[in-house]
């Protein structure tokens, strides 16, 4: 059997560029905003949008995936290029934040009854777990911060100080006053 073609360059970068502009336009209208609104913000037509995910289903869980793969692949990135492991764990808790906050624009869409959503959540936790469990395992290696922080429960927690954000709340504060206390003294 064959392999699927590979995309071209310049479809790739139109993707990519669509998945930041949806996961954008989904945080701030949710996830009914109009697809005309993407595409201007991705500077492409509406039907690229539309050749690359032909249902809007289609398109949030390309992007819930995307933002699960770009947070997965920098933390050992950001490990390896910050001065000190509880950078990484600070720099790599910001990106996921950024996550929750796009993925709680998606929570009713993933709430539906549309079968492509069922398997997000484990897909969520495979990828992200080991990669907070990594970051986190170097801190405390290091001596940075507390060794009995269980990578789930600190992303629990994450996720629920993100909970209701909005104009009246940054969680941003919160999640960084979550951080300082994991250090040591």
């Amino acid at each position: 059997m064959a392999d699927a073609p590979r995309k071209r360059a310049d479809a790739r970068r139109n993707e990519k560029s669509l998945l930041a502009a949806a996961a954008s336009a989904f945080v701030t209208s949710g996830v009914d905003v109009p697809v005309r609104e993407i595409a201007a913000r991705a500077g492409v037509g509406v039907g690229t949008i539309y050749r690359h995910f032909p249902t809007r289903a289609d398109l949030v869980v390309a992007v819930y995936r995307h933002q699960v793969e770009e947070c997965a692949l920098a933390g050992p990135t950001l490990l390896a290029s910050c001065d000190s492991p509880h950078e990484a764990l600070t720099r790599w808790i910001d990106m996921f934040v950024d996550f929750l906050v796009t993925k709680h624009g998606l929570a009713q869409a993933l709430k539906s009854d549309n079968g492509s959503f069922a398997t997000l959540h484990a897909y969520f936790l495979d990828r992200l777990v080991p990669v907070c469990g990594q970051i986190l395992t170097a801190a405390a290696s290091a001596g940075e911060v507390r060794p009995d922080i269980e990578p789930l429960e600190l992303m629990f927690g994450v996720g629920n100080l993100c909970i209701g954000a909005g104009s009246q709340y940054d969680p941003r504060r919160m999640v960084a006053l979550l951080i300082a206390g994991l250090r040591l003294a």
